[in-house]
Order: C-alpha cells, then structure tokens, then sequence
C-alpha cells in the first residue's frame, strides 16, 4: 500500500481492532523514501488515516523484545 509520504512494504500483524474497524497494526513502512522501519499504530479501514505511533529499527525492536523477555 502506497501513501503520500509512505509505503507500507509489509502487514506483520494486527495487535487489536476497535468498535469503529480501526486496526492497531504493526507493518514495515517507508517513509519518505528513507529505509524500512517496524511501526505500530491505528489505521482506519483504508489506511488512509492513522493515529500517532512509533517507529523501530530491527535493532530496536529485538531490543525491546529482550527487555519485555527480562521483565516477566
């Protein structure tokens, strides 16, 4: 799926999905041409519309695997 200011290269997962068909969402995007990122955010139905999230290198998200690991 292509945006104005991004791609979303790859669908990993949906983590929940609200009454309103919003879906908190982890993918791989692009944005503005720069390099491939793991997001987690909601996105409408369309993806056209999206709420504030975050953004995870591949070397931050193992990192935070690991840390999530450690804390139970």
């Amino acid at each position: 799926m292509k945006g104005e200011n991004f791609e979303i290269l790859k669908q990993v997962g949906v983590l929940s999905e609200s009454p309103k068909g919003w879906k908190k969402e982890i993918n791989i995007i692009s944005w503005h041409g720069k390099e491939p990122k793991y997001d987690i955010r909601e996105w409408d139905p369309e993806h056209k519309k999206m709420g504030k999230g975050i953004t995870l290198t591949e070397e931050e998200l193992k990192k935070l695997e690991d840390v999530l690991k450690s804390s139970r």
